[in-house]
């Protein structure tokens, strides 16, 4: 069984996690910006991008077409297993990568460690050391996600969106502005509070909701840590291209995820620690809500079967190292 491993304490899961990731980004399928739909010049897209793709067209896909707010893959129940859904689909493809190594799995940051240094320390927390993530710029120059003009073997955004929305074609580098948008991230403390939520999720199931998934997907406030908390604010500590729909065009994005992801399982674990393997809403609830309910298929441009139900126990796919969130 794969275990995921907290980037700072196994340098061989933080070392196998860039080496995948940069195979991903240099391989290339079939797919292409032109069958994508994206203009300009056709080019192929990588795995890597694929990934970017995916999210933003869960992103930019409104649970029905008339909803303003919840969309395929957040501000609501799905929240939760949709993303996990993806990590999954990105361990596979890094373990095949890595030649067919069953046993590599996703690394995780735990970013409410790092919430408890000072804010100067926070943006030289040991994650964006050069052997490990890199660092803060526009773009990034340090660690193995660094651009280098004459080097077009460097990590490059190829697909981002503009002002409106739309995904286009950019050749350029990683940008980070850590601690820029907000200067901490969140603490144990607010971990702590979300574990304590004794439901996973209440109507109306938006961005509005009480419950677990919408302090874990940082819509709901929390004492002395102003929206976005949790996970959104991690998005926004980090900023630059962790912003947009594309945000996984960071690899970061996937460590912040897997920590969510292990909140989670932190939160499903049985009583008295956690409060089980619960989802709510069920499949008897208005058809207003497709897309979150529990037999519900996700959206994906990989699976045309995969439901939250499905997502709900992994503990026979992958396990983590410590629940200790």
């Amino acid at each position: 069984m794969a275990i995921r491993e907290n980037i700072l304490t196994s340098a061989a899961a933080r070392d196998k996690y860039i080496q995948g990731v940069k195979l991903l980004k240099n391989e290339f399928p079939g797919p292409t910006t032109a069958s994508l739909g994206i203009e300009g010049l056709s080019q192929p897209v990588s795995t890597y991008d694929l990934f970017v793709v995916w999210h933003h067209v869960a992103m930019t896909t409104f649970t029905p077409p008339t909803q303003s707010d919840r969309n395929a893959a957040h501000r609501g129940p799905v929240f939760l297993p949709w993303h996990r859904f993806m990590l999954m689909q990105l361990e596979m493809n890094l373990q095949r990568v890595l030649g067919e190594d069953l046993t590599f799995a996703l690394p995780y940051w735990d970013w409410a460690q790092d919430g408890q240094l000072s804010p100067a320390r926070q943006k030289k927390a040991a994650v964006w050391a050069s052997n490990c993530m890199g660092g803060s710029g526009v773009p990034v120059t340090t660690g193995p996600f660094a651009f280098e003009p004459g080097d077009s073997g460097s990590w490059r955004i190829r697909i981002t969106t503009n002002v409106n929305g739309q995904l286009i074609q950019v050749n350029r580098g990683l940008r980070r502005r850590l601690g820029t948008q907000t200067t901490r991230l969140p603490k144990k403390t607010h971990t702590a509070t979300a574990l304590d939520q004794p439901i996973y999720d209440t109507a109306p199931w938006n961005t509005t909701s009480a419950g677990f998934r919408n302090l874990v997907e940082g819509w709901q406030d929390q004492p002395q840590i102003p929206s976005p908390s949790l996970h959104n604010r991690v998005h926004v500590f980090v900023g630059g291209d962790m912003s947009p729909s594309t945000s996984p065009n960071d690899p970061v994005f996937y460590l912040n995820h897997c920590n969510v992801d292990r909140i989670w399982e932190s939160w499903m674990q049985p009583a008295p620690k956690g409060h089980g393997r619960a989802y709510v809403p069920a499949q008897s609830a208005p058809a207003s809500l497709k897309g979150h309910r529990l037999n519900d298929t996700l959206s994906s441009l990989l699976s045309e079967t995969t439901t939250p139900a499905d997502m709900l126990d992994i503990s026979e796919l992958y396990t983590y190292d410590s629940l200790n969130v």
